[in-house]
């Protein structure tokens, strides 16, 4: 994990952050900066970007279009991105539960209603941002429980290999 793709991260989850819980799942592009500057002096421009002082490294995250309804799996296997694009990053809400929570999953239940009911889940908001040379970085955020007795912030949690399975997916979208 570089710090400049954390860095990139830590902005792309702060930006998602500001709009609050229960978010669609988000995509972002990962553009150089000098070259975006250099193909899109226009948008650029409108973005206050300009080519000198530019570490030749640095990252511009450009939101996407929302994703399509459905399984993420689904929806991030229909993507593929032009070699222009450096990278790409993804913020999307989990519910977390306990492992031994996890092992006690009725073989029977929808999960995903099973696990949204459970007393003892947690919402995650996860950020995953990759680069085309398999470089990575995630945030997890855990939510506040929101109790009167429980006054904690969100929790962050950071890492290059908090979540390889979708980091792994980005990836292939890249290829």
């Amino acid at each position: 994990m570089t710090d400049l793709l954390l860095d990139t991260l830590m902005e792309i989850e702060r930006h998602v952050a500001r709009r609050g819980w229960d978010q669609r799942p988000q995509l972002f592009a990962l553009a150089r900066t000098r070259d975006l500057v250099a193909s899109e002096p226009e948008f650029a421009a409108s973005l206050g970007l300009a080519a000198d002082g530019l570490p030749d490294a640095a990252l511009t995250p450009v939101e996407q279009d929302p994703l399509p309804d459905g399984p993420l799996d689904e929806s991030l296997g229909q993507i593929a991105w032009p070699q222009e694009v450096a990278g790409c990053a993804l913020v999307q809400e989990v519910v977390v539960l306990p492992p031994e929570v996890e092992q006690a999953l009725p073989r029977h239940a929808h999960v995903l209603d099973w696990a949204s009911e459970h007393p003892e889940r947690r919402e995650a908001r996860l950020a995953v941002a990759v680069l085309r040379d398999g470089s990575r970085a995630c945030a997890v955020r855990l939510r506040a429980t929101g109790s009167e007795e429980d006054e904690e912030e969100d929790a962050l949690l950071v890492g290059d290999d908090l979540v390889p399975n979708l980091a792994e997916a980005l990836l292939a979208t890249l290829d």
